[in-house]
């Protein structure tokens, strides 16, 4: 048994992982797919001061309340960064990182460092410090992948704002101990949004691809569960 802790995107909660729990579930793993601080059932916490080590905090007090070792982390879009800072506390707690159509950060960047485009949502904050969803484009971008009318009217139903602050705040790489860790990189290769650029992949790193768009835990559930038990 392996135990899988999904962590969700900028704006997304929990549950956008419905559809993939049971599925790894019924192949007898242990799963875990919290919403952190200012989404879902912890939405009313959002707030100015919500950012990046929150939710750094949110992931990491999870794997040390509930005694969790050898996890496969799997953070999607920007938590990339909040995986790759909680591998930087406890790594001896993981045994494979999984950027799902992630951020991938290198030490002491910024989602701006590494998606610049990220600036612009920055730039436009409402009331200083949150970013609300990003709007539903013409297929086959849709609402960050999805085009189904019912997908896209449940997924508009767990977003949240997303406060500035996890976009401007730096990762913190700076344990050895994080190099030793394996990685799977997932890339979604379809309706990808114009000024979206994603960095290369370190040799020795393994790659796997699904033809979707962003967020393939709504669009193709069963195959991504398919790319998540190869590591297992």
């Amino acid at each position: 048994m392996t135990t899988f802790l999904l962590v969700h995107g900028a704006w997304h909660s929990g549950r956008s992982w419905d559809r993939v729990v049971p599925l790894l579930e019924a192949a007898g793993h242990r799963v875990f797919a919290p919403s952190l601080t200012g989404y879902g059932d912890k939405a009313h916490l959002l707030r100015p001061e919500v950012g990046l080590e929150t939710h750094v905090d949110d992931v990491v007090g999870l794997i040390e309340h509930e005694r969790l070792d050898d996890v496969v982390l799997v953070g999607h879009s920007y938590s990339g960064l909040v995986i790759s800072s909680v591998a930087n506390r406890v790594p001896e707690r993981i045994a494979h990182l999984v950027y799902l159509d992630a951020m991938v950060p290198e030490d002491g960047e910024t989602a701006v460092d590494v998606m610049p485009m990220s600036k612009q949502l920055v730039d436009l904050a409402v009331d200083g410090w949150r970013v609300p969803p990003l709007p539903e484009l013409p297929p086959p971008l849709g609402l960050f992948g999805v085009t189904d009318p019912d997908d896209v009217a449940w997924l508009r139903s767990m977003l949240s704002d997303q406060p500035v602050r996890c976009l401007t705040e730096s990762v913190r790489l700076d344990n050895p101990a994080v190099k030793a860790i394996p990685r799977t990189h997932i890339h979604c290769v379809a309706g990808r949004p114009e000024g979206i650029t994603r960095r290369p992949v370190p040799p020795g790193e393994r790659v796997r691809e699904l033809p979707t768009g962003h967020d393939c835990m709504i669009t193709m559930p069963a195959e991504l569960t398919g790319l998540l038990l190869e590591v297992a």
